[in-house]
């Protein structure tokens, strides 16, 4: 076991800060727990387990690490849990943002580096109710995952390989409520994972130019990425179907909005345009529902 403990610049709330890594409460691949948050993941250097723990009366995060990849999960750790994100540029205001900063000043913006391992759950999200997607990313993790090391044996797993996900046939996808359309998109992603990880190294633009220059990746799953693993803290995901109307309740007190209204009403934050999105969507109530919920659908039992 290796450990590590930072002091970051500012306050780190880690279950508002490493939530969005995690998909729903059947993830397999994490527990956010008062005590801390337990994690699996897979690194250049192997699987790893971590506990990540804040001890908010020292102001310090320390995380633990067992497994082959912990050596490098623990000099990553600081970017991880966003120690080093001190804001620089963003004004929040005197209005909604800025009341939002003041209650949720633990929300910083952390970086996983672990682009693949975004992307796979974030394309099972694309057109489906996220609970549908949640379900699948986890049947998935179960079936064709590996238990995690150390500690993390028995109560959590590592996602799969990029290189079992590309060999996976549809029909495999398909008993865990994935249609072939996204399976494709899974399995083709995942033959060009070190590719895909490069693009830790490189700007936000660049990054996104070369997320979406594979087909079914689009703004949408590209900003899903650049806001979980690559740190980007003005990444929109333009084409969501709830995040539009709920910006603009937020914001501006309407009830419907499209991605055009959504992108003007973020212009008062440049660069910042994802951690305002963050503040609403943790802080902020939704837009009021006038039509009927997106249906669960049994793709496996097609």
């Amino acid at each position: 076991m290796i450990e590590r403990t930072v002091r970051p610049l500012l306050p780190v709330d880690l279950g508002l800060t490493l939530g969005p890594m995690c998909r729903g409460r059947s993830d397999p691949t994490m527990r956010i727990e008062p005590s801390g948050v337990w994690r699996a993941t897979r690194t250049p250097d192997g699987p790893v387990t971590t506990h990540i723990r804040a001890r908010a009366g020292e102001g310090t995060v320390t995380m633990s690490a067992w497994g082959p990849g912990a050596a490098w999960a623990v000099e990553a750790f600081p970017r991880l849990v966003g120690a080093d994100d001190a804001e620089d540029g963003f004004l929040a205001g005197a209005g909604v943002v800025g009341d939002l900063h003041r209650r949720l000043p633990g929300l910083r913006i952390g970086r996983s580096a672990a682009v693949v391992e975004a992307l796979v759950p974030s394309i099972l999200e694309q057109k489906v109710v996220g609970l549908e997607a949640k379900r699948s990313w986890a049947g998935l993790v179960r079936h064709l995952g590996e238990p995690a090391p150390g500690p993390g044996a028995g109560r959590l797993r590592v996602a799969p390989e990029p290189a079992v996900l590309a060999a996976t046939p549809s029909w495999v996808f398909h008993r865990f409520g994935v249609e072939r359309k996204r399976a494709d998109t899974v399995r083709l992603a995942c033959s060009y994972a070190r590719r895909l990880e490069e693009t830790v190294t490189m700007t936000p633009e660049d990054a996104r130019r070369r997320l979406t220059a594979l087909p079914g990746i689009g703004p949408w799953t590209a900003a899903e990425v650049g806001l979980v693993a690559l740190g980007d803290a003005d990444a929109v995901s333009v084409g969501d179907y709830h995040l539009p109307n709920q910006v603009a309740w937020a914001l501006a007190g309407e009830p419907r909005a499209d991605d055009a209204r959504m992108l003007e009403l973020l212009e008062p934050w440049p660069g910042h345009r994802g951690r305002v999105i963050r503040l609403i969507t943790h802080g902020a109530g939704a837009a009021p529902r006038f039509g009927p919920r997106m249906p669960l659908r049994s793709i496996a039992g097609i």
